[in-house]
């Protein structure tokens, strides 16, 4: 079972984003921040979501 959209306390570089996500899919933090370095080399908004989930995503509790 798949846990929460959350960013953890933990494990965090800037915000969490990334961490959050990779616990949510299942992947490792570090896999999911190549992924999105690799991203800002292609055209879009990838700046703006960051932004959006950082606001968005609650923090852990623990």
């Amino acid at each position: 079972m798949a846990t929460n959209l959350i960013r953890p306390r933990r494990g965090t570089m800037i915000a969490g984003v990334c961490a959050g996500l990779g616990q949510r899919f299942g992947m490792s933090a570090n896999t999911v921040r190549l992924i999105f370095v690799l991203s800002c080399l292609l055209p879009g908004p990838q700046f703006l979501v960051y932004i959006a989930l950082w606001i968005i995503m609650p923090k852990a509790d623990y």
